[in-house]
C-alpha cells in the first residue's frame, strides 16, 4: 500500500477553517485567498479520499470522516510547530514558577507542561495549584511568575498593575449537579447548595441569585477542596456553582433555566504576571495557556 502524507499546509487551512467557522476568515488568518483555501481543501479530500464536509443548511459541517482528520489534523500541527520551535526558536533557559486554579489542574496542566518541557527542556517548571486568594498572594510575594487565575477583585491597596494583568475569556457561572440529585423544584425543600468551607465568589454569586428570586436555600455540604466539591455533586447531594470548565464525569453543568435556577452571572479568566516584563521562559508559556484555553472553548466545555 502506497503511504498516505498529508500536506500540513492544507491540514493548517482545514484546521483554521473548522476552528473560526469560515474559510474565508481562515484564508485572512494565513493570507491567502479564498479560492486558493478551497483549492487546498478540495486537494486535502483528495489525499483522504473521502468526503470531509457535508451541507448543514446553508453551511457546511464535518462528517465522520472530517471529525477523525480534525483530532489528527491538530496532533500533527501542534507537533510541527513544536519541531520547528524546538529547532529554530530561542533556546530558552530558565524557571518558571506556574500557579493556576484547581479547575485547570487535571484538563490543561498536563497538555501545556508537556508541550512546553518537549521544546524547551532547558527550562525548569514549578506549577502550583490554589485557590484565587492564595495564588494573588503568591504573585505579590514574588512567589510566583504568572498564574491563571478567576476575575476577583486585585489585591487590597495599592492593587494589582493593569499592565500586569490579561483578560483571556469571559466565562458564564453554571450551576453543576448530577443525574443523581435527589432534591426536585417545587418539592417545598430548600435548594440543598454544595460550597467551599468558606465563602467565594462562586458561592456567593449563588446565594444572591437565589435571595433574588426568592428561593430557599441551605449549605448541604462544604469542602476546602474543589474535589470534595465534586464528590459530592456526583454523589447527588446537591447543587454547586463553578464554570464549564474542568467538569469531571458524574456532573454536568444544567441548561439556561432548567430546575426553576435563575440566571448567574460571568467571570473574567485571567492571566496575571508578577512583573510588567517579565522573561521570556514566562511569556512562551503564558502564550501556550492562552492557545490550550482557546481550543478548550472552540472545543466546548474549559476559586476565590
Amino acid at each position: 500500500m502506497t503511504p498516505l502524507h498529508f500536506d500540513l499546509a492544507f491540514l493548517r487551512s482545514f484546521v483554521a477553517g473548522v476552528e473560526l467557522g469560515s474559510f474565508a476568515r481562515a484564508a485572512d488568518r494565513l493570507g491567502r485567498s479564498t479560492s486558493a483555501v478551497s483549492a487546498q481543501l478540495k486537494k486535502l479530500e483528495e489525499q483522504a479520499g473521502q468526503s470531509l464536509f457535508r451541507k448543514e443548511g446553508r453551511g457546511l459541517a464535518l462528517t465522520q470522516a472530517g471529525e477523525v482528520l480534525l483530532a489528527y489534523a491538530r496532533r500533527l500541527l501542534e507537533l510541527n510547530d513544536e519541531a520547528a520551535l524546538a529547532l529554530r526558536g530561542p533556546a530558552l533557559e530558565g524557571w518558571v514558577r506556574l500557579g493556576l486554579q484547581e479547575d485547570f489542574g487535571e484538563a490543561l496542566l498536563p497538555q501545556v507542561l508537556g508541550r512546553y518541557s518537549r521544546a524547551h527542556p532547558k527550562v525548569r517548571i514549578e506549577a502550583h495549584v490554589s485557590r484565587n486568594t492564595a495564588l494573588l498572594q503568591h504573585l505579590a510575594s514574588s512567589q510566583l511568575d504568572l498564574a491563571l487565575l478567576w476575575g476577583c477583585p486585585a489585591l487590597p491597596a495599592p492593587g494589582w498593575p493593569a499592565a500586569q494583568r490579561q483578560v483571556i475569556a469571559s466565562v458564564p457561572m453554571r450551576w453543576i449537579a448530577s443525574p443523581q440529585l435527589a432534591w426536585q423544584p417545587g418539592s417545598g425543600e430548600p435548594l440543598p447548595l454544595i460550597a467551599f468551607d468558606r465563602e467565594c465568589l462562586f458561592q456567593r454569586s449563588a446565594t444572591e441569585a437565589l435571595e433574588r428570586e426568592g428561593i430557599a436555600w441551605r449549605t448541604a455540604f462544604t469542602s476546602p477542596s474543589l474535589a470534595g466539591l465534586w464528590a459530592a455533586a456526583a454523589a447527588g447531594l446537591g447543587i454547586t456553582v463553578r464554570t464549564g470548565h474542568g467538569l469531571p464525569s458524574g456532573v454536568h453543568a444544567l441548561a439556561a433555566g432548567e430546575a426553576g435556577l435563575p440566571p448567574l452571572p460571568s467571570l473574567s479568566l485571567e492571566l496575571l504576571r508578577a512583573v510588567p516584563t517579565a522573561s521570556p521562559p514566562v511569556e512562551r508559556l503564558a502564550e501556550l495557556i492562552i492557545d490550550a484555553l482557546h481550543h478548550q472553548d472552540q472545543d466546548g466545555p474549559a476559586a476565590c
